[in-house]
């Protein structure tokens, strides 16, 4: 099967629209939305890929970029695998060398555009479009179940898991997401487990919160949750994906990031061995070329997502 290797550009404003433009007359799919970007020629990096197909396709130059994820897509006339690059700052005047048209996008409540329609490889790439920045692990700590309500309550109410200092854009999803684990839970916090687990589903489900319960898929289904965070055990012992909006997956290998993909999980949170220090060289040769949109994990905080982020990282994960 003969692969066409594509470089795509996702972008990025400060205030999280991301650009669209048109197919223009004459190829495939004339008239419909997509990312630009272009074919990579022999030789080529993404990197100078992108640098290069921008310049004819939108006359500007790229003057920061990021490596994301990647993955493959079947059409009528090609197979193509889709090297998805963050881009955030360019120069020049935006526009179309050939003739094709360009729109910012945001996605409202429902997540609708105001072009139509979008190329079959471009659902992918709006889901993690849709994802958080910073993914937030439940950490009660020492605090009473109502005090970390409490917490919870204020920090959504802020929007706290979407702000990062030194960002130069955010999330196109304005809505926190969090995992809790509630294996991990101490009962002397004044409730049960599964107490405590429906309590902040309810608080999380009023804010409009995304929450997903981490290795219990059961427990998920019975409070109402929106997704699960797999392990590696239950990612071997799948036979088909969770029925849920959001599966995640908890990786610290590549044969499990693959596994993670090939059940079609929406994003993986990369656990290293030693998660005291996260050690980024080893992160980029776990994700390099990743299939799905991954999550750096390990004692991180909202000061580390920029890092993160030039290390190929969708986000990170950090205590809430």
């Amino acid at each position: 099967m003969k692969i066409t290797e594509v470089a795509v550009a996702v972008f990025l404003k400060p205030d999280g629209t991301f650009l669209l433009s048109s197919r223009p007359e004459g190829k495939p799919y004339a008239g419909y939305w997509e990312f630009p970007g272009g074919k990579i020629e022999m030789g080529e990096s993404i990197r100078d890929a992108l640098v290069r197909e921008l310049i004819e396709e939108l006359n500007v130059t790229i003057m920061r970029t990021t490596p994301w994820f990647t993955f493959m897509m079947h059409y009528t006339h090609a197979t193509v695998r889709l090297h998805c690059w963050r881009v955030t700052a360019w120069q020049g005047e935006m526009r179309g060398m050939e003739r094709q048209q360009f729109a910012w996008q945001q996605f409202n409540a429902n997540q609708d555009l105001t072009v139509t329609p979008t190329l079959p490889g471009c659902v992918p790439i709006f889901k993690a479009l849709a994802l958080p920045l910073i993914y937030g692990r439940a950490d009660p700590g020492e605090m009473s179940t109502e005090l970390y309500l409490q917490h919870l309550r204020l920090s959504w109410s802020h929007n706290a898991s979407n702000a990062a200092p030194g960002l130069e854009f955010k999330s196109s999803n304005t809505r926190p997401m969090i995992q809790l684990h509630v294996n991990n839970l101490s009962v002397v916090m004044g409730a049960t487990h599964a107490a405590f687990a429906e309590r902040v589903q309810k608080l999380a489900q009023d804010a409009g919160v995304k929450m997903l319960i981490s290795g219990d898929i059961s427990r998920a289904k019975n409070i109402g949750a929106d997704g699960v965070q797999l392990n590696a055990t239950q990612l071997y012992s799948l036979t088909e994906r969770p029925d849920f909006a959001l599966v995640g997956a908890t990786v610290s290998t590549r044969e499990e990031l693959l596994l993670a993909a090939k059940w079609r999980c929406d994003f993986a949170v990369v656990e290293l061995a030693d998660t005291s220090v996260i050690n980024w060289p080893a992160f980029v040769e776990l994700t390099q070329a990743t299939p799905l949109p991954c999550y750096a994990s390990g004692a991180l905080t909202t000061n580390d997502l920029g890092i993160a982020i030039t290390h190929g990282a969708h986000g990170i994960v950090a205590p809430q």
